[in-house]
């Protein structure tokens, strides 16, 4: 009998600790850029740690551009529904391709995913997917988590470093938890396929 109640305590303790830490939630960002109305921020690891609690319940929106998930690579169980898309263009004065919005951003959202489902959103560095959760809650959204070091990253700022301006700080590629450059067309439900 003592046996079973000191399993069963211990079963517990466990269980309680694995919820705790599924739960956690990063600090607000300093970035001001990176603030979302909802307040619920997550690391990449902590984004992936969620995901594992309940695979089937939270998702992961990867809002970057079509070209930058393909060719910088992806969590592979993130979704590619950009929140802007590339028009063709130049700005030489910022030194950057335009983006435009992504008119079908929510309307593609909305058949994926109910607006009280776990998401958790993520671009390169925390910015376009702070833009996003915003959007995501004047559309209703409740459960909108902001991945804030994004999957490549915030740029190193050391001058004696080699990745001095380089995106190797922190986010998902950089933390140790599985990317890939691999694609799943059901990752992809804005790309025509054929």
């Amino acid at each position: 009998m003592v046996k079973r109640i000191i399993a069963l305590v211990l079963v517990s303790t466990l269980a309680l600790v694995w919820i705790v830490s599924a739960c956690a939630q990063t600090t607000p960002p300093t970035d001001p850029k990176k603030h979302i109305p909802q307040g619920k921020y997550l690391n990449a690891k902590q984004a992936y740690e969620k995901w594992l609690s309940n695979p089937q319940g939270v998702t992961i929106i990867d809002v970057r551009t079509p070209e930058e998930y393909v060719y910088l690579g992806h969590a592979p169980m993130a979704i590619n529904l950009p929140i802007e898309t590339w028009t063709g263009k130049f700005d030489p004065e910022k030194k950057d391709v335009v983006l435009a919005q992504n008119p079908e951003f929510v309307a593609k959202l909305k058949e994926l995913v109910k607006p009280t489902n776990p998401l958790l959103i993520m671009c390169r560095s925390g910015h376009r997917s702070a833009a996003a959760a915003k959007l995501l809650e004047k559309e209703g959204f409740t459960e909108v988590y902001n991945v804030v070091d994004g999957f490549e990253g915030d740029k190193v700022s050391d001058p004696e470093s080699y990745f001095d301006g380089k995106r190797y700080k922190n986010g998902w590629k950089n933390s140790g938890v599985p990317w890939t450059y691999s694609l799943d067309s059901k990752l992809l439900p804005l790309m025509p396929l054929k």
